[in-house]
């Protein structure tokens, strides 16, 4: 048997998110699809993390075993020959027996993106939130820093069915920035590991900074909330990019 790793990237718009759900297109089901025609037998594919319903990756990393002795390039050639459009196989290699996208990586970076023009390009309006309202971004490049470091991120997660085996909810954040563009705002943000919607609801309250709605004070408390407290609105999931797994 062979362990072999994948890297891909998928627009995401036209799937709900990478895991399993019957009756539905779902990246993970698309690619145990196409690896299914390939092996002749059931595959059974472990991404790095959970993507949501509409959000998009430039480089998500994923597993699989095999038995067949395909090369790994003529593997890479057939998967994106039976693949749609929308997802391509950048990368394939072999890996250790034990390698787990999960347990193994060291950092995830991800990137959203805020169209800041009026109108909002139609080539661009499934890879952005287009926002055009007031916004004082310098109070958002400001807050940002504030949430590096190690902190209980429960005020930023939506409700998990894992929340019944009460895992932490404590991450690391090593670098969260906004870069300002003429008619865009980018929101780069890397940690150690990223809970439900969290990047989401993380620049759904920074835009609430922005808004004047939450000041740097509100922000730092929302970090060490109580249970049951929630962070600002949660961003739309078509400006979400996953960058990039580290191991």
């Amino acid at each position: 048997m062979r362990r072999i790793k994948i890297t891909l990237c998928y627009d995401g718009t036209d799937f709900h998110g990478w895991q399993i759900q019957p009756g539905v297109p779902t990246i993970q089901g698309t690619l145990e699809r196409v690896l299914h025609q390939i092996e002749g037998a059931p595959v059974a594919v472990t991404g790095s993390g959970r993507t949501d319903a509409g959000a998009h990756a430039l480089a998500q990393v994923a597993a699989f075993t095999l038995r067949n002795p395909i090369p790994t390039e003529n593997l890479k050639r057939a998967m994106n020959r039976l693949l749609p459009p929308s997802i391509r196989v950048l990368a394939v290699e072999e890996a250790p027996p034990e390698f787990h996208p999960i347990r193994h990586a060291l950092a995830k970076t991800y990137e959203y993106r805020i169209w800041r023009g009026e109108i909002c390009p139609p080539f661009k309006r499934r890879y952005v939130h287009h926002y055009p309202y007031p916004l004082d971004t310098a109070r958002m490049q400001a807050a940002a820093p504030l949430l590096e470091g190690e902190h209980d991120f429960t005020a930023f997660a939506a409700s998990d069915k894992s929340d019944a085996l009460g895992l932490s909810k404590v991450r690391t954040i090593y670098l969260s920035r906004f870069l300002a563009e003429p008619e865009r705002l980018i929101y780069r943000v890397r940690g150690n590991g990223f809970l439900k919607h969290m990047v989401r609801n993380l620049v759904g309250t920074l835009l609430e900074v922005g808004k004047g709605n939450i000041d740097e004070a509100r922000l730092r408390w929302l970090l060490e909330a109580p249970s049951g407290v929630k962070a600002g609105p949660t961003a739309p999931a078509c400006g979400l990019f996953l960058v990039g797994v580290e191991y």
